[in-house]
């Protein structure tokens, strides 16, 4: 499986994956010292919901994306701003169309797909000197303290239709590794990466959530049958409750490192 699996559910993507918060975009521009203008390559935007932050801040996008029916999306989305550009590719194979180089490459929940022998030394290849990559990691996970326990409550239903998550459930903020970090230096083409850490939040009712796992790729990959009976559980789940919503926890990581 590789990040194109996400082409099959363009348009479902496009409408129920959330976006980041600013946070997230405001630690990219400090540490990466970016200003309006700056020229940045996004490798993997999907349909855009990063890119629309990135464009805001006056920042120059080219955004590389390997799905056409994503970028197709992306395309519509961005036919009226100047500042982005989108291009069918995936990042190893792109070629930039001049030879300017980018101040920074930035990936939102798309690193992991890419493939590390060749995208650290592509993305220094195409960075100035003193530029940067920025790589936002997407955690799902359930603080101890204040988390909804129907997420742990569903691992019954995931263990039932093969499917058992190995940790049992998401796991507390304060437990997840920031492995990358390592990954990024020992790549030998970045300094050490400056890491930050965002915790938030975001209310589902069964079939807002529903279609948000729609677009998760080992979700993509379940049978019919595996997907029917897992719906349903939620369904039953959630609408048990006197207020029929879940609150899912996110934790964005973001790792800032500079060129060597």
């Amino acid at each position: 499986m590789d990040g194109l699996v996400f082409d099959q559910v363009a348009s479902l993507y496009d409408q129920a994956r959330p976006t980041y918060p600013g946070a997230v975009f405001d630690d990219v521009a400090g540490t990466a010292d970016l200003r309006p203008g700056s020229r940045i390559v996004e490798v993997g935007p999907g349909t855009g919901q990063a890119t629309r932050s990135l464009a805001k801040r006056g920042w120059n996008v080219t955004a590389v994306e390997p799905g056409p029916r994503l970028a197709a999306i992306a395309v519509e989305r961005f036919a009226l701003a100047s500042n982005v550009s989108v291009v069918v590719s995936r990042f190893e194979d792109w070629s930039p169309s001049d030879a300017t180089p980018y101040d920074a490459v930035f990936a939102a929940t798309m690193w992991h797909w890419v493939d590390p022998e060749r995208g650290y030394r592509k993305a220094a290849s195409v960075l100035r000197p003193g530029g940067s990559l920025a790589v936002v990691e997407t955690r799902h996970v359930l603080p101890r303290d204040g988390g909804d326990r129907f997420f742990a409550e569903m691992q019954d239903t995931y263990d039932e239709i093969m499917e058992a998550d190995p940790r049992g459930g998401p796991p507390d903020p304060a437990d997840v590794d920031e492995a990358l970090a390592t990954a990024i230096t020992e790549s030998g083409w970045f300094e050490p990466p400056t890491v930050t850490r965002h915790l938030w939040s975001q209310t589902y009712t069964a079939e807002a959530y529903i279609d948000v796992i729609r677009t998760y790729s080992n979700h993509i990959a379940m049978t019919d049958a595996q997907r029917s009976r897992l719906f349903d559980a939620i369904r039953e789940r959630i609408g048990r409750r006197v207020d029929p919503v879940i609150n899912k926890h996110y934790l964005n990581i973001v790792y800032v490192a500079r060129r060597r």
